[in-house]
């Protein structure tokens, strides 16, 4: 039986960009409906649930990122951000609230289709380890990727869909450092360019989040030159 198309909705205001998008990745497989109105993305996103969005931060209505914080309780699929600024605000900003990536403008149609394919085949196949590894305990904190959820003294963790992905990988690498090349390539499926700092920001809410501290973190550590290694033994402080 034939897999039905992935449904993607792109919310952008320039309609003959949103076209010419919409017509690209319809002729690679994809099933494309476009929003260009800010105001009514929110609602629509909810109603509809397609298995992505594309989210332009500069919209009539409502802006991309107060859209982001408004669905991403209700929302299970993947958001793609847009952005026209080349600094980081709008990037952490948009990771904080929940985006699953960004992309800044113009992009490279080729380049979008490739982030795109990269979040949807992390949504179909979510597990970047072995199967057999289901759930893994470290002192106070639990992690349980058939769940995909966590808890801290048996309270639940509220994560984001990419920061559970890539607080399992480093707990079922526990002890092993992790570089950057490798994150992105098991969470991404792509490879590191050397200045996304979407890892890094995941990081920084996720170490608060699992008690560890982010000034002078002891559960996850920044391995400088080298990448991040989730350090098993530090689970066991009672202070945790």
């Amino acid at each position: 039986m034939e897999q039905e198309a992935w449904q993607v909705l792109i919310v952008e205001d320039d309609q003959r960009l949103a076209e010419l998008t919409r017509d690209y990745l319809e002729a690679n497989g994809l099933c494309v409906s476009i929003e260009g109105n800010g105001a009514l993305a929110a609602a629509r996103i909810i109603k509809e649930k397609p298995d992505l969005v594309i989210l332009d931060l500069m919209l009539p209505g409502e802006d991309g990122l107060s859209i982001c914080r408004k669905v991403r309780d209700q929302y299970d699929g993947s958001i793609l951000m847009l952005t026209a600024r080349t600094d980081d605000t709008d990037q952490i900003l948009g990771l904080d609230l929940g985006a699953d990536d960004y992309v800044c403008k113009p992009v490279r149609p080729r380049l979008l289709l490739a982030r795109i394919q990269a979040l949807l085949r992390r949504s179909e196949a979510p597990e970047v380890v072995p199967e057999k590894q289901r759930r893994l305990q470290f002192g106070p904190l639990v992690v349980d990727n058939a769940l995909r959820e966590a808890w801290l003294h048996d309270n639940g963790i509220e994560l984001t869909s990419a920061e559970f992905d890539l607080l399992w990988l480093l707990v079922a690498n526990a002890g092993r450092i992790l570089s950057r090349e490798e994150i992105f390539t098991a969470l991404r499926g792509i490879g590191y360019d050397g200045q996304d700092r979407s890892i890094d920001v995941r990081i920084s809410r996720i170490r608060p989040k699992i008690g560890d501290d982010p000034e002078h973190p002891r559960l996850i550590k920044t391995i400088r030159s080298k990448g991040y290694l989730f350090v098993p033994e530090a689970s066991v402080d009672p202070s945790l």
